[in-house]
């Protein structure tokens, strides 16, 4: 739905927007009273210039003392579609002080504290009107959003089958994500009502949400060929061709309804998604005042908190939220499972797993991406990598530019032994913010040992030498290069750790490494130049075994003739 220009900022009901079809039914039979005779005004009522109306009406107002009762009944109108819902329930309100007060004008004045966010207080407004079908109505919405499930199963039973209930079931099964039920309602009315052009809206709305974006885009198109300037319908194209295309695309939808307006849309929905197809510019200028109305602002909020490394700002956002949808259960998963790995929290973690799983074993995503995604990451988290890297096997085609995929398959595959693959996929990560990381870093060079590729995993520490991770890499580099039998990068790890901090450990390290590189050197697995740079660190060396090894590899190189290596 459009947007109230004057939204409540405690709103603290329920907050999911979506088109709903009772509020176009209230303003409807509103509509039906008394129209005004001024040819203006009907004119600009046709036009949709509410702007013109209210104008007009105000000019009408201020002709007598006091205002005729259809002027401010028709005032509330124009305010109401404008986005104006303060301006509106004043009017109702001052038409309600009459004492012979029509009691409608509670059903309206309902309607206008509901599209303001105040679902309570709308609620108790409906129930000072009279019981008809629109009360209904106004109360089924209401429950909704106030998650009163006792209630809503009581109002669900006192629909009809008149064409506004049906609509307003419609909206409510779109509400809570039944979107094919919800397309099946508005496939039936417009087959019946083919003037209806609005219907295509909804459906387009629900075919975007089942992510079929070329068939929300051909049943859109037949509304924007009658409406081409409507920010809704502009906007769910720009959304759809952001789905299909990238967010330049999308935002060239938006440009052209700019140009249709004559100036910038003053939207916030539009708002919102052009941060979206911006790639997140101005997320905290726009989302913040946006988190209590649109619950994509708060979604996409915690989005931008993920991806500049804040987890626990993230975590703020989510923390209270009840995910319904499998976009927000995963995005609950992920935040749980960042902040989890910050804080070292075993709990956070646990949680994340679970919900990962709950959306990877549902029978509606199990085969989808973000399904297999979701059981991935659930047994990453486990420590499970074998059944991690059977999901992300089977998604890598479609994944194969994706910086975060490749991250976590390459790493999944480095955690399994598979350290040939690993270094191929991680090097197809080409995020800095990525490749910069310690982690990154890492993961990386312990792949280049494994693979006997020693040398490389030193040029990085080389990279890294007096940086905060520096002391962490050598430890890495010294510890698996050991494990290798890559002797020499090892003694020249351990030789930095002990300089850094004599430990015994350091030293029998350097001692351990640099016979094994002695030993590989007899056998002839080194090259005898290499004896030349042990020797040299072990001259570096106060400790008092130094001496012994040195001589016995002083005198093995003097009996086979490559003294020269060693001689200073």
């Amino acid at each position: 739905m459009i947007l109230s220009k004057a939204r409540s900022s405690i709103s603290s009901h329920g907050t999911r927007s979506s088109v709903s079809s009772y509020g176009d039914r209230a303003r409807s039979s509103h509509g039906q009273r008394n129209k005004p005779t001024v040819t203006a005004l009907s004119r600009c009522l046709e036009l949709r210039d509410y702007t013109g109306a209210i104008v007009l009406l105000n000019f009408k107002r201020q002709e007598g003392n006091k205002p005729e009762e259809k002027t401010l009944e028709w005032l509330g109108y124009c305010h109401f579609h404008h986005g104006e819902h303060d301006k509106a329930l004043d009017m109702y309100k001052e038409l309600l002080e009459s004492h012979d007060a029509d009691l409608d004008f509670h059903l309206y004045a309902s309607a206008c504290l509901f599209y303001m966010g105040l679902y309570q207080e709308a609620e108790e407004e409906a129930l000072k009107g009279p019981e008809n079908l629109l009360q209904t109505r106004i109360l089924f919405h209401c429950t909704h959003r106030l998650n009163d499930e006792d209630k809503l199963m009581k109002l669900h039973d006192k629909l009809g089958e008149t064409t506004e209930d049906m609509l307003s079931l419609a909206s409510i099964h779109y509400l809570r994500g039944h979107y094919q039920e919800a397309t099946d309602i508005y496939k039936q009315h417009f087959s019946e009502n083919r003037e209806w052009l609005a219907l295509n809206v909804y459906m387009a709305l629900c075919y975007y949400n089942l992510d079929y974006h070329d068939v929300s885009l051909e049943v859109l198109n037949n509304y924007l060929q009658v409406y081409p300037d409507s920010a809704l319908a502009v906007n769910l194209k720009a959304c759809n061709n952001f789905k299909l295309s990238n967010g330049q695309a999308a935002e060239a939808d938006m440009k052209a309804l700019e140009n249709a307006c004559g100036g910038e849309v003053e939207n916030d929905l539009v708002r919102h998604n052009q941060v979206v197809f911006r790639n997140g510019e101005g997320s905290l200028q726009v989302f913040p005042p946006l988190v209590d109305i649109l619950p994509e602002a708060r979604l996409n909020l915690a989005i931008y908190y993920l991806k500049s490394n804040q987890a626990e700002e993230a975590h703020k956002m989510i923390k209270s939220m009840e995910p319904s949808t499998p976009q927000e259960y995963i995005l609950k998963a992920v935040t749980l499972a960042m902040y989890g790995q910050e804080t070292e929290s075993p709990e956070l973690l646990k949680q994340a797993h679970q919900l990962f799983q709950l959306v990877g074993t549902s029978a509606s995503e199990c085969d989808t991406i973000p399904g297999r995604q979701s059981m991935a990451s659930c047994f990453f988290l486990l420590k499970q990598y074998d059944d991690a890297i059977i999901y992300l096997k089977s998604i890598q085609s479609y994944s194969v530019n994706s910086d975060e995929f490749n991250w976590n398959y390459g790493i999944a595959k480095a955690a399994n032994g598979e350290f040939q693959e690993a270094e191929e996929i991680l090097h197809m990560v080409c995020s800095e913010q990525y490749r910069s990381s310690y982690m990154y870093i890492a993961w990386l060079c312990r792949c280049y040992i494994m693979n006997g590729k020693a040398r490389r995993a030193w040029e990085h520490y080389l990279q890294l030498e007096g940086s905060d991770y520096s002391f962490s890499l050598l430890l890495l580099i010294a510890n698996d290069c050991y494990k290798s039998a890559q002797y020499l990068y090892s003694a020249k790890a351990f030789d930095v750790l002990e300089r850094i901090d004599e430990c015994t450990d350091y030293w029998d390290g350097v001692r351990g490494a640099c016979i094994g590189v002695f030993q590989n050197i007899v056998v002839g697995k080194e090259p005898k130049e290499h004896l030349g740079e042990v020797v040299s660190m072990l001259r570096s060396s106060s400790h008092p075994q130094v001496e012994y090894i040195l001589r016995v590899m002083q005198k093995w190189a003097k009996d086979n003739g490559v003294i020269q290596y060693i001689t200073l």
